[in-house]
């Protein structure tokens, strides 16, 4: 069976694509033609990293590019384990349909990186799912010798059997994890088009080591530790430096507002939002209501930062609620209006970041313990640490919003102001 399964992995995969981070990808012509359908050529049109390019220029790779390092690596990854003792639990068309899971993870993502996820939207794993489903991708899926159903289900664990297979299970594992294919990729890529150093891991050594396990998907030795622990410094990096750069949360918090206003208001229906890429949203956007955020960010003139304020969850957990930002936002623009500082309606934003975990559910076989309590530096206490080092709030305002106020001290005075309300 190893050999089969090998075989399936190796065997006819003839058609080369250059990439700049991994070199030549090479694709079966089955899997090339799912590269060539509309619902990927989608990816072509939507920015890996959104309105990164901002501050960091390089920054203009697609979501298509990183898809297809996912299923390099996911390739290659699936290999290894292979080699080392998965062919015992899985099968010629399981493994076609993980390929295909990598290569379309992203199929039914939102366009401007991840503005839309704290919407009133269905998540994007669940639209990927049905994406691939759907004609054409159903067809091509069962041409690559994969199950469409399968494939589906290791994107979205809501689809397919409540459980699953151990197959399944498996295959689930080793998409999302600390050491997934889908992390090596963005972390590689994401910091050479960037030109920072942060992100790059050092992917032959842990696709080299990795041992499968049926339940965990993929365990380490303490070989891998520093690896590991170089993934979580570089995402907490790369979080801190490029994703949420103050100007890329202008920008994000912006859009987010735009869509939420929208979609409140009923200028915007959910549905709308499914298949967009980054130009259509924008036009979307001044098309429906000629929306003045989303044309600002469009015309590169993103919100100013009027304050930063770590988080505190005892003090601004009702901050989580994307709903109730709004209204704290018209009283905090209320409080500058009483002291004679013109403010509209959508000239302030309080601008909160996404959730964002730092994962660590790796067992370290000659340890014979959890990564968390392994002899790595980086105990749960460390990853906490990273998390509130993160989060910040930061009160977006337009612009020519520093000359409206007096002082720095008016500002000062306003915002204590607003925090005893925002605490109670």
């Amino acid at each position: 069976m190893g050999v089969s399964i090998q075989a399936v992995l190796t065997e006819g995969f003839s058609r080369p694509v250059r990439d700049a981070i991994w070199g030549h990808i090479y694709l079966t012509p089955e899997l090339a033609a799912l590269t060539d359908s509309t619902p990927f050529m989608r990816l072509h049109r939507i920015l890996q990293l959104g309105p990164v390019y901002r501050v960091y220029p390089g920054a203009t790779h697609t979501r298509a590019s990183h898809s297809m390092g996912v299923y390099h690596l996911g390739r290659r990854l699936l290999q290894n384990l292979v080699e080392r003792g998965a062919e015992g639990w899985i099968g010629r068309e399981g493994a076609m349909s993980f390929l295909c899971a990598c290569l379309l993870h992203d199929l039914g993502h939102f366009p401007y990186t991840h503005s839309l996820k704290e919407l009133p939207l269905r998540p994007h794993e669940s639209l990927t799912g049905e994406i691939i489903l759907k004609e054409p991708m159903c067809s091509l899926v069962a041409k690559c010798g994969a199950s469409p159903e399968l494939t589906a289900a290791i994107v979205d664990a809501d689809h397919g059997p409540a459980g699953g297979s151990e197959e399944l299970h498996f295959y689930r594992k080793l998409l999302s994890g600390c050491l997934d294919p889908d992390k090596l990729d963005y972390l590689n890529r994401d910091a050479r088009y960037c030109g920072v150093p942060y992100g790059m891991q050092d992917a032959d050594f842990i696709l080299s080591r990795l041992v499968p396990n049926p339940e965990r998907g993929a365990d380490i030795d303490s070989r891998m530790i520093p690896n590991v622990e170089a993934i979580l410094f570089a995402k907490y990096l790369m979080y801190r430096t490029v994703y949420w750069h103050r100007q890329v949360r202008a920008c994000t918090a912006m859009i987010k507002k735009a869509l939420l206003d929208a979609l409140e208001s009923g200028d915007i229906a959910g549905e709308e939002l499914y298949d967009l890429d980054d130009q259509s949203l924008f036009g979307l956007l001044r098309e429906k209501n000629g929306n003045a955020l989303a044309d600002a960010v469009w015309k590169g003139k993103p919100y100013s930062v009027a304050a930063e304020i770590p988080y505190n969850e005892a003090d601004h957990a009702c901050l989580k609620d994307i709903g109730r930002r709004s209204l704290y936002e018209e009283q905090l623009a209320q409080e500058f209006r009483s002291k004679g500082i013109a403010l509209g309606p959508s000239d302030l934003i309080i601008d909160l970041p996404e959730p964002v975990s730092f994962e660590t559910g790796l067992f370290v076989l000659d340890e014979k313990r959890n990564f968390a309590e392994s002899t790595s530096a980086f105990k749960t206490e460390t990853i906490n640490s990273f998390v509130k080092t993160l989060y910040t709030i930061r009160i977006f305002v337009v612009p020519d919003f520093c000359k409206k106020i007096e002082t720095l001290s008016q500002l000062c005075s306003i915002l204590y102001e607003a925090g005893t309300w925002l605490r109670s």
